[in-house]
């Protein structure tokens, strides 16, 4: 167990990102009872900025781990130098840690990315050391845990593409805590946090475009507020190449096929392409013809709420 459920941790956190408040609370309450968490939900909802501001503000040791198909036990335990076993045979002296045992002995925050990407087989060895406190590596030792380890782990939704649900074993040993997408509100800040552009009703309805790509018929996967974010940034730098201002609705369009078109995932059965969704969005929200010299939509053809003059 550590010591972290303190209304001045809290405030630290909470004066470091952008709404978040119940499940900050939540995680900062799971890490004093010395539990593992599990946060799900699609890119883009702050999991990763969650996490490591919550491993500043409390001081704790990070470590982070990319979960993806590729990672093996050796790279997440550790494995035998091999030019050090020719020469002196397996023992604890060859043995070279890998994050997770690291992280149990310095009693750091083991962040694991994509949990839901990682083999099975690499799961698995997170068992015994999440519920017990321990982790017997082959010709190298037990390994103890510190008091301060903890596993918190990300993860999209099931359904997303190359994703498995997580073994039982792993689930009992964890709690979940669900992160949906922010307000339009939270999302509006972000966005000003890191373009350092002012609120506006522009930004207004940049957002409220990145938002509707979460809910339109064509879209199975829509943007996340990233893409907000470097609608902004391109539109900015874009109007300073044709001199023109941002809000511009050629700007405003050429930015935002470029920034959403690729972060859109259509369903199957959709017969239009990004470019298209994102400019018939586009005209949804802002409601104004592109300017002349724009960019058109994929293979010459317009959303429906779009018309060029001539």
């Amino acid at each position: 167990m550590t010591d972290v459920a303190k209304p001045e941790v809290l405030a630290r956190v909470l004066a470091r990102i952008v709404g978040r408040q119940p499940e900050t609370e939540v995680t900062l309450a799971a890490l004093d009872a010395g539990r593992h968490v599990v946060l799900e939900g699609p890119p883009g909802t702050g999991k990763s900025t969650l996490v490591r501001t919550l491993a500043e503000a409390t001081g704790l040791p990070f470590l982070l781990v990319e979960g993806h198909a590729e990672l093996t036990p050796a790279r997440l335990v550790g494995h035998h130098d091999p030019s050090r076993v020719l020469a002196e045979g397996y023992g604890p002296a060859t043995f070279v840690e890998g994050p997770l045992v690291r992280a149990a002995t310095e009693g750091a925050l083991l962040y694991i990315e994509e949990l839901n990407r990682v083999p099975e087989e690499t799961l698995n060895v997170l068992i015994t050391v999440m519920s017990e406190g321990e982790l017997h590596v082959p010709r190298a030792g037990t390994f103890t845990a510190a008091p301060g380890f903890a596993v918190i782990a990300a993860m999209n939704p099931f359904d997303a593409v190359g994703t498995a649900r997580i073994s039982s074993a792993i689930s009992d040993r964890t709690c979940r805590l669900a992160m949906g997408y922010q307000s339009a509100a939270e999302e509006r800040e972000i966005v000003v946090r890191h373009s350092g552009v002012a609120d506006s009703p522009w930004l207004a309805g940049v957002v409220d475009l990145v938002r509707r790509t979460r809910s339109h018929p064509d879209i199975r996967v829509g943007a996340s507020v990233r893409g907000a974010i470097d609608l902004v940034l391109l539109a900015e730098s874009l109007a300073r190449l044709r001199s023109t201002d941002a809000h511009s609705a050629g700007v405003t369009v050429d930015a935002a096929r470029a920034a959403l078109s690729g972060r859109i995932r259509l369903h199957e059965s959709s017969n239009a392409t990004p470019e298209q969704v994102v400019t018939a969005l586009w005209g949804d929200v802002f409601g104004e013809p592109a300017e002349r010299g724009s960019l058109p939509a994929e293979d010459g053809r317009l959303g429906k709420a779009i018309r060029f003059p001539a």
